[in-house]
């Protein structure tokens, strides 16, 4: 969120005069953002969640910018009514969330976008671990699409409400890369990494099998294939109360 009118042109940079405030629910996000601002007496940082920004006063930013926020939340609704609450009137929303809905109904099973392999049964195996752990986890995740984000924009109160919705089905990407850093990634911050769900899931056996066709892909330098979707929507808080 930004105080003033004048747009932050780079990260930590604001014009004299202009302040700008960091929130988030997680301490070691905010310290992060501590970090980078290095000092500067114009950033406030606020511990609070989307749907509930204690400490905002009402009507007293200009802008709001969010990025991958919503998909955490179990109260999305709720969060656009308190951006609204905190934006002075003719205050602007930017927002983009991934739509992990439209992977989960046409590629519910592909991992790592390699489509039809050798170790789809592993891959399978893999899947269920975070299928059968994490569902409810990762409910917030899949609750909604770009439709949902415009219902809850105009709910709120939000005039000139642009969503710019991107899909993509099977598209050509980047190969694996490297096979044994990937296993300490994990899909999302909620959830274990792809080495830990490898190991819940595989036999010693199966494991080897695997990390050897995949240390092979990555290897070869094979692309993947990338199925997604996202959304990014503006609006405005009105200048007149309705």
């Amino acid at each position: 969120m930004r105080d003033g009118t004048d747009r932050v042109r780079r990260a930590g940079s604001t014009r004299p005069g202009r302040s700008c405030h960091f929130g988030d629910v997680s301490l070691d996000v905010l310290d992060e953002c501590r970090r980078t601002a290095r000092g500067d007496g114009r950033c406030s940082f606020v511990v609070a969640s989307a749907d509930d920004l204690v400490g905002i006063a009402d009507a007293s930013v200009d802008v709001v910018t969010t990025r991958s926020v919503l998909i955490y939340s179990d109260r999305k609704a709720a969060a656009f009514a308190e951006f609204f609450r905190v934006l002075r009137p003719g205050g602007r929303i930017s927002l983009f969330e991934p739509i992990n809905r439209f992977v989960e109904q046409l590629r519910p099973d592909d991992l790592f976008g390699m489509g039809d392999s050798p170790v789809n049964d592993l891959i399978a195996k893999v899947r269920d671990v975070y299928r059968g752990t994490t569902e409810e986890t990762t409910r917030p995740m899949m609750d909604f699409d770009e439709r949902d984000l415009v219902d809850w924009a105009v709910t709120a109160g939000f005039e000139a409400v642009e969503p710019d919705y991107r899909a993509q089905v099977d598209v050509p990407a980047d190969p694996i890369g490297n096979w044994e850093t990937l296993k300490f990634v994990a899909p999302n911050p909620l959830v274990p990494t792809y080495g830990e769900a490898i190991v819940a899931a595989l036999t010693d056996d199966e494991r080897e099998r695997l990390d050897t066709y995949m240390t092979a892909l990555a290897a070869a330098r094979t692309p993947t294939r990338r199925t997604m979707a996202t959304a990014f929507l503006r609006a405005r808080r009105p200048h007149w109360n309705r």
